[in-house]
């Protein structure tokens, strides 16, 4: 391919290539080329029931995930698909990668060890090591300079740290101080490393209130637990701090953090306002048991909070997608996601 061509490419839009990085809310398909355990696949039915066709594709979710919508809503067709789905066709690979790549894998974390009971070794950081190789590939592509072009006006989608705590959680470990500052100097390497390999627009989407997720509240005579709540409440505060003090030291880069804690309680807080009428249940399985084809299955998906035991249906993702992609400052700091993709980089 010329330079001309990806030059042209790079010209067509205000981000013409988006990279998305994270845990199972964002997974399009990752988890089913790794040997992991089967309760972080999501590659058979009723998984994908309302996706075009009826097709398990490997979203957690009835139909389409958040970073399908988002990505919809920045003006393509569909999400870029996962790495390992574009390295598979192995004749368009390089040329496909100018439109983005998606990295994230369910069960994985912000810590390297977070997913490893699963035998999950796709935590952010192996993550970030792939999208190096990627980029290495459209440095011989298109050469060096169009290269940083294109990683610059792109956008980069991450939305990680659940697991962690969740993990934790299982450990019997305590959600302490010394835990979060560990998550916070790991993501902030993390984010740092995505900066000096040529990010520039972040685009950063926080924990929800974990505690009130079926899982959790089945441990709670299903009332949330305010502990895994309060820890991701500081978490997005801690994450918020962490992006202000990063612009200031890296000077090319901007950033959006996404409240999916506000948000998420503030959709609990009124469900009807919102179009939801269940907001404690799974939608398909329960509390205790997985998604499949076995699983009880709600038929009123889109008044569901929850599609499964941990993940939201596609009418929350759909919500969330739009909140982060054009919502007000009581959600998005300091600016949303569609203000941060028009962001003019010189």
């Amino acid at each position: 391919m010329s330079i001309a061509i990806v030059a042209a490419h790079i010209g067509e839009t205000a981000v013409p290539a988006v990279f998305i990085f994270g845990d199972s809310t964002m997974d399009v398909g990752t988890n089913n080329f790794l040997p992991v355990s089967q309760e972080i696949k999501a590659d058979f039915y009723y998984n994908g029931i309302d996706y075009p066709f009826s097709k398990p594709t490997g979203r957690f979710s009835n139909g389409y995930n958040t970073a399908d919508r988002i990505v919809k809503l920045l003006g393509y067709k569909k999400s870029p698909p996962s790495f390992f789905a574009l390295l598979n066709d192995s004749p368009t690979f390089k040329r496909n990668l100018l439109e983005g790549v998606n990295f994230a894998s369910g069960g994985s974390g912000i810590l390297n060890t977070t997913g490893l009971v699963y035998n999950n070794f796709m935590s952010l950081g192996e993550q970030i090591n792939l999208f190096a190789t990627v980029l290495s590939n459209i440095t011989e592509l298109c050469g060096p300079a169009a290269a940083a072009t294109l990683l610059s006006k792109s956008l980069f989608i991450v939305s990680s740290g659940s697991n962690d705590i969740l993990e934790q959680q299982r450990s019997r470990a305590p959600l302490s101080p010394d835990f979060l500052d560990n998550l916070q100097s790991t993501y902030a390497d993390h984010l740092r490393r995505l900066y000096n390999l040529g990010a520039r627009k972040f685009a950063i989407i926080t924990i929800p209130p974990i505690g009130c997720c079926p899982v959790e509240r089945s441990y709670n005579g299903s009332e949330c637990l305010q502990g895994a709540n309060e820890f991701a409440r500081q978490f997005y505060n801690a994450t918020e701090t962490l992006l202000q003090q990063l612009s200031s030291q890296l000077s090319a880069m901007n950033y959006s953090i996404g409240n999916s804690f506000g948000l998420t309680l503030d959709i609990m807080g009124n469900p009807l306002a919102f179009g939801f009428k269940e907001i404690r249940k799974a939608c398909c399985g329960d509390a205790t048991t997985m998604c499949n084809q076995t699983a009880s299955l709600c038929q009123n998906r889109d008044e569901y909070l929850f599609w499964d035991r941990f993940h939201p249906t596609q009418k929350t993702a759909e919500l969330a997608a739009l909140t982060f992609f054009g919502g007000s400052h009581r959600f998005m700091k300091p600016v949303n996601f569609s203000t941060l993709a028009a962001i003019n980089i010189v």
